[in-house]
Parts: C-alpha cells; sequence; structure tokens
C-alpha cells in the first residue's frame, strides 16, 4: 500500500515550528496514507494531554488524527514485532559485557508497522535508528567516542535487524520541509515589502535550521548543500 509512517520527532518538530499543517497538503499531494503507531501516538498525543507544558501541541496533532490526515496503526502483529526488534536492537552493541539500549518502542514499533503494512517509507529524526539501520559501523563509533570504551557488536543481532529493516526508506523532517518549499507551501512567508527583502533563500535557511534546533540530526554541511541545490 502507499503509506507513510512517522515516528514521534518528525511530528513534534514540525508542530514547534509551526509547519504542522504542511502535512494535509503533503498528503493531498502524495495520493496516499499518513501513520502512526499507538506507541508514537502515547508520546505525542496521550500523555502530553496530561501535561501543562505540552498540551496545546498534542491538541494539534490530535486535530489531524481526528480529521483523518494521520490515522493509527495498531495491531497485535506490530506489537509483538516490536517487543521483539526492541531486544534485538539493543543488543546489538556491548560495552563491558552490558549491553547498550540504544532505541527506543515507539521508533521499532515504526518499522514493524512498515513491514506489516508492506510500505517502505518512514520519517525518524533521530539519528541512532536510522544509522543502525543504514551505516551501523558509523554508530558504533559514535558509541565508542561518547563512552570513551571499546565497543562489541553482536554480528547475530545485527544482521537481523538490518535483515528487518532491509528495503525502508528513512526520510526526516527536513526532507518534508525541503518538499514543502519546492512545492510551493512555504512561499507565503516570502516577504518584500518596504525595502525589507526576505527571499526564498533565506526563508529555506531559517526553517532548516529551525527544524535543526528542534531536534532533527542533520548537519550544518547538509543545510549549507540543500541551499545550493534549491538555490540553481
Amino acid at each position: 500500500m502507499k503509506a507513510v509512517f512517522f515516528d514521534a520527532g518528525p511530528v513534534i518538530s514540525l508542530t514547534m515550528n509551526n509547519l504542522l499543517w504542511i502535512l494535509p497538503k503533503l498528503k493531498e499531494k502524495f495520493d496516499g496514507d499518513f501513520y502512526i503507531t499507538q506507541a508514537v501516538k502515547n508520546e505525542i498525543v496521550d500523555f502530553p494531554l496530561t501535561t501543562k507544558k505540552f498540551k496545546f501541541e498534542a491538541i494539534q496533532v490530535l486535530e489531524l488524527i481526528n480529521n483523518g490526515v494521520i490515522k493509527v496503526a495498531d495491531t497485535r502483529e506490530i506489537r509483538e514485532t516490536t517487543a521483539h526488534m526492541l531486544g534485538v536492537a539493543n543488543r546489538v552493541f556491548s560495552a563491558h559485557d552490558h549491553n547498550i539500549n540504544i532505541v527506543q518502542y515507539a521508533e521499532i514499533s515504526i518499522l514493524a508497522a512498515v513491514k506489516q503494512f508492506q510500505s517502505n517509507t518512514v520519517v525518524i529524526d533521530e539519528k541512532t535508528t536510522r544509522l543502525l539501520a543504514e551505516n551501523p559501523g558509523r554508530l558504533k563509533d559514535i558509541l565508542k567516542k561518547n563512552l570513551h570504551t571499546s565497543i562489541s557488536v553482536n554480528l547475530d543481532m545485527l544482521n537481523e535487524f538490518k535483515k528487518f529493516a532491509r528495503g525502508t526508506n528513512i526520510i526526516r523532517s527536513v526532507e518534508l520541509a525541503v518538499m514543502a518549499y519546492e512545492l510551493g507551501l512555504l512561499d507565503k512567508y516570502i516577504y518584500n515589502k518596504n525595502n525589507y527583502n526576505y527571499g526564498s533563500e533565506q526563508l529555506l535557511d531559517a526553517v532548516l535550521w529551525g527544524i535543526k534546533l528542534k531536534g532533527c540530526s542533520v548537519s550544518e554541511s547538509e543545510i549549507r548543500r540543500i541551499l545550493k541545490i534549491e538555490s540553481r
């Protein structure tokens, strides 16, 4: 089926940058379904609704769910696969004979849902999950540097996770913002009045940095490269 599955991070980043409104328009262009899992909904809607700090953000996301822009996937198969693969992923790396917990339940639930729905695209901003699926060697180096110790790899667990994640297309909220920019959805923010010119390149730069600073794993060099490509 034609569907995109969202982790919590990208939805939070879009909400906090006042960009959640682009999702209905992107969904219309995509002509498919946007999904989160129940575990993700717990993170970005159910629990935040019980707080003071993030309640308004949760209400905004809930509106998209109630309007059918975002659907919630929750099956026994997703839950069982998530529980199993969470254990696999968190046994890939170890230090001093202790496994290193590197991923969370909600992130893995997105990958499990993709498999059940026979889709292939997920939106994940968190670097660790993406590196585990795409470049585990780089993730090992990061863990070694951050923990200041040698890191062991359980090849059986790594190969099982790589097989599980194989064929999954992982994108970030940055890519969603660039799509919105290319479709002209952000043009309303281009401003040229009374000698104050805030053009499209400055707009894109502002959007990309806003998303980066709200948690999306995108480097400064990547932002420069995107700006260079989009300015052609």
